[in-house]
């Protein structure tokens, strides 16, 4: 068993080498050895399908050997097609009147028989002598899987040979430069995004053959997307233009001749525009399931996360990480805009936030510093419960709690509070809140509470009031002395004028700004 395997791995390394050139023959037909005379009959197979007991005389290794390989024949140099090449050894015995071959392809189970006759007379004069027969005229596909079987006739038990091959395939230069189906032809495109249409030009194709060409969807197999392109070989333009809905990494340009079993010739030049793929999420309300399908297979790991608040960064939430080639689904999930999807892969990560539009019902958390005690409130636009605890925040991610757990419950867009007591102060402490009645909620934490209820704050404020205080009195004081100038400087200039007329008021102030002038400014002599 173990050489017959080793004998199959040799045939496929040796039937697909890039550089085997394959025999040619100008006809096909039948040969045995000089001196032999043989002759060559379709058969069915069925008639010599039952075997009988040897006779004694017999020996079960009356077939010697059997060869096979690949031959071509080739038509005014061109139109070339490959045949199945048998040499078969074998000891001539009276009780030998020929050989049947047959030909099983494993790939459509079809089968094609010949028979090969010698005459009596040779069997009998001849016998005990090696004869070598040659048949070439079994035509087979490229790449194509063999069962070959070669019996006595009659149809003795126990006296067979049998072969599996493999014939080339289109990786052999020979065969490729050779063989119709070969000739996948040459692809090259253009897009259009602004009309969303691939123009596909081709080249290098059987010349007078019409080729068609397609887009598709790449899985285990290329799926329709639209409708096939016809090129007439007869037209000296061999292009066409193709429409699409979307660029996918798995959307490929196909293309073939219009002859059976061609071969065909795929380009997929969309593999890195994987942006597109993250675009289905769908949720849904009643079942509060968000789920993702991919339009194509991909390697991606999906991880529900909460985005944080400067936007930079998307934390992974716990146990929300999954590897799927196709759909993923998430039950119970928090509408908050804050909770996204992310996706990794080979070339990067992205980052989608379904419910960041806010068209799903959110909830918000808020602080207030009241005395002695912080004062927590929810608001929530559908009923819901929460979980509310102090926490050290050691890392982006994480946040270890130094403190009881409080429940609460809120909906109908109304707030709800709990009071939780003790000093909570620190750029390390954190508020964190989330909702207990899904399975994958985003905590909200608010951080970097001041130091608004210690005793050093109270201090601190009792020294406020002492300076304002002491300013204040000092501001008085002032505006008192101001006051009191004032009036002593009203009272003074009252008593200058006391016992002076009017006139004599009048006439000295009249006086003075014309001294001022005067001094100010000389007359001319």
């Amino acid at each position: 068993m173990l050489a017959v395997d080793i004998q199959i791995l040799l045939v496929i390394i040796l039937g697909t080498s890039d550089c085997q050139i394959i025999p040619r023959i100008e006809e096909c037909g039948l040969s045995c050895s000089q001196g032999f005379h043989c002759k060559s009959k379709p058969s069915t197979g069925i008639f010599n399908s039952f075997c009988r007991d040897a006779p004694a005389s017999l020996s079960s290794t009356v077939l010697k050997s059997m060869k096979l390989s690949t031959a071509m024949k080739c038509v005014q140099g061109s139109q070339c097609s490959l045949h199945l090449s048998i040499k078969g050894t074998l000891n001539l015995d009276e009780n030998i009147r020929g050989l049947e071959i047959c030909s099983l392809s494993v790939n459509t189970q079809q089968s094609q028989c010949v028979n090969v006759r010698f005459s009596r007379k040779t069997s009998n004069k001849l016998g005990g002598r090696k004869v070598h027969v040659q048949f070439n005229c079994f035509e087979v596909n490229v790449a194509q899987h063999i069962y070959v079987t070669m019996k006595t006739i009659p149809n003795y038990c126990e006296v067979k040979l049998s072969q599996q091959y493999y014939v080339e395939d289109c990786r052999n230069n020979d065969v490729g430069k050779h063989i119709p189906v070969c000739f996948a032809g040459k692809l090259d495109y253009n897009v259009d995004r602004e009309r969303k249409t691939i123009s596909v030009n081709v080249s290098d194709f059987l010349q007078d053959r019409d080729y068609y060409v397609r887009l598709c969807h790449k899985r285990f197999t290329c799926e329709d997307v639209g409708s096939f392109a016809l090129i007439k070989g007869k037209e000296s333009l061999k292009s066409t233009s193709l429409p699409y809905s979307q660029l996918l990494p798995c959307l490929c340009i196909e293309g073939w001749s219009a002859i059976p079993d061609a071969r065909r010739t795929q380009l997929c030049p969309f593999k890195n525009d994987t942006k597109a793929l993250w675009d289905n999420i769908v949720y849904n309300p009643a079942t509060q399931t968000l789920a993702w399908e991919p339009a194509c297979p991909v390697h991606v790991t999906v991880n529900l996360c909460r985005l944080t608040k400067s936007n930079d960064q998307c934390v992974d939430l716990q146990n929300s990480s999954t590897t799927a080639p196709e759909k993923v689904k998430y039950s119970r999930v928090d509408t908050h805009p804050r909770l996204c999807m992310k996706f990794t892969t080979k070339q990067g990560s992205w980052v989608k936030c379904p419910f960041a539009r806010g068209n799903f019902p959110a909830w918000k958390m808020r602080i207030a510093a009241r005395a002695q005690q912080v004062q927590v409130s929810f608001m929530s636009q559908t009923k819901a419960k929460f979980s509310v605890l102090v926490c050290n925040k050691a890392q982006l991610s994480s946040c270890d709690s130094v403190g009881i757990r409080h429940a609460v419950s809120a909906g109908d867009s109304h707030p709800t509070s709990v009071n939780i007591s003790g000093e909570i102060c620190g750029s390390e402490v954190c508020i964190q809140g989330w909702r207990t009645d899904v399975d994958y909620s985003v905590p909200l934490q608010i951080c970097d509470i001041q130091c608004t209820l210690s005793s050093q704050s109270q201090e601190d404020d009792e020294n406020s009031v002492r300076i304002m205080s002491l300013t204040a009195i000092i501001l008085i004081l002032v505006t008192v002395m101001a006051l009191l100038g004032h009036k002593i400087l009203t009272v003074f200039r009252r008593k200058k004028y006391e016992g002076r007329s009017p006139a004599q008021i009048i006439r000295q102030r009249n006086i003075l700004p014309v001294q001022c002038v005067d001094k100010a400014v000389p007359l001319a002599p």
